[in-house]
């Protein structure tokens, strides 16, 4: 993705989480997917999908059981 990408793709994520501390970080051998990180702690990742010509952004987040506790 490229910078001009990932900084909307930040502000959005920003204002929906209502954090102001979300980063998104492009992957260096990955056109269609960044990385997404919460209080510099890695939180999932969003890819790019275009679809019909229409197009739009999957955030996939894991959540692991033990961090439940």
């Amino acid at each position: 993705m490229k910078g001009d990408e990932i900084r909307k793709l930040e502000t959005y994520l920003k204002t929906t989480l209502k954090s102001a501390d979300v980063e998104v970080r492009a992957m260096p051998r990955k056109n269609d997917t960044a990385e997404v990180y919460l209080s510099g702690d890695f939180a999932g990742l969003i890819s790019k999908d275009t679809d019909e010509g229409e197009l739009s952004y999957h955030f996939t987040m894991t959540i692991l059981d033990i961090d439940l506790e």
